[in-house]
């Protein structure tokens, strides 16, 4: 077992609400008091969303290595990226955003990333490996300048930003006690992670919103890693083999970036019938993974489900708004 870490920097307020959505459940396919949804859209800073969870590790560490300036890299509308320049901001640290493409239309979170303080690297046409060269590239410039960078990983996931979906899985044995199921958007891997770390694989169903093309792979080595560090799961303490998670891959479409019809039909479901807004990449490709799942009986009516709004908002305004209609 590994040291524990620091403790977390306090950037929210916990826990965040468990709502019952009873029209939206009706209109999913499930009775109304089947589906509640965990507002972590709700976390406050920055905007909220799912990564602020993952940044109160991240950053106590980042904070207990001396960090001055925090790096990360992400899409050109990252929810993670814009979370990490609030988080700087918040505690009075410099924040480079290392992001694939080159300047454009500042709309989105990439206005936001500019009111937060962040700068803005931009990397050109590169691929993963490309965008990590370009972040370690950025942090030796913080160097040369007399700062002390610490290069937060993709998504906020590894096995330390997983830790903060643990306790979100925690929070939800205790206010949702008789849950069958949560489903949750699957991106870097690490919400989905930590809350099977929680909860087990069977209670977790996660929707491949085709930002990494290892989604499995990340989330299983990710379990692997926080059951090493001691985050036990229930029942017998193993960690789950990759082929045990339960991931629908049948909302990617034609990609990460695109909007799919069944994630434009989410969207409209769930602001009409619930009065709650999704972004299109994300959480609107989980609530159409899960009216699939109840078309198909893997969620059926009379089982208590859990929908996990991870936030993402500002990515809506950065999409032609006749698209998402």
């Amino acid at each position: 077992m590994s040291a524990p870490g620091p403790a977390p920097v306090a950037l929210a307020t916990w826990p965040t609400p468990a709502e019952p959505a009873p029209r939206l459940a009706e209109a999913v396919g499930l009775a109304p008091a089947d589906l509640v949804l965990k507002r972590d859209d709700l976390s406050g800073l920055g905007g909220g969303g799912n990564k602020v969870r993952k940044l109160e590790h991240l950053v106590a560490r980042a904070v207990a290595d001396g960090a001055t300036t925090l790096v990360t890299t992400g899409a050109p509308q990252s929810n993670h990226a814009r979370l990490t320049a609030a988080a700087a901001a918040r505690l009075g640290l410099e924040a480079v955003l290392v992001l694939p493409g080159a300047p454009g239309p500042v709309r989105g979170n990439l206005l936001l990333d500019e009111l937060l303080g962040a700068r803005i690297a931009w990397a050109g046409d590169v691929d993963a490996a490309g965008l990590d060269a370009a972040a370690a590239a950025a942090a030796d410039d913080v160097r040369a300048r007399g700062g002390v960078p610490v290069v937060l990983p993709f998504g906020g996931s590894d096995a330390v930003g997983a830790r903060g979906y643990v306790t979100a899985g925690e929070e939800l044995r205790e206010q949702v006690p008789d849950l069958a199921h949560v489903v949750v958007a699957l991106g870097s891997g690490g919400t989905m992670a930590g809350l099977v770390a929680a909860l087990g694989a069977d209670r977790v169903l996660g929707v491949d919103t085709g930002a990494t093309p290892d989604g499995r792979a990340r989330v299983a080595r990710l379990v692997d890693e926080l059951v090493g560090d001691g985050h036990v799961l229930p029942g017998d303490g193993g960690a789950p083999p990759a082929a045990s998670l339960r991931i629908r891959d049948d909302q990617v479409g034609d990609g990460y970036a695109t909007v799919t019809p069944g994630a434009r039909s989410a969207l409209g479901l769930a602001a009409r019938t619930a009065g709650v807004v999704l972004d299109p990449i994300y959480t609107a490709r989980a609530l159409a993974g899960l009216v699939a799942a109840v078309a198909d009986g893997d969620v059926r009516p009379g089982q208590r489900t859990v929908f996990l709004h991870s936030g993402g908002l500002p990515g809506l305004f950065a999409h032609d708004l006749d698209a998402v209609r």
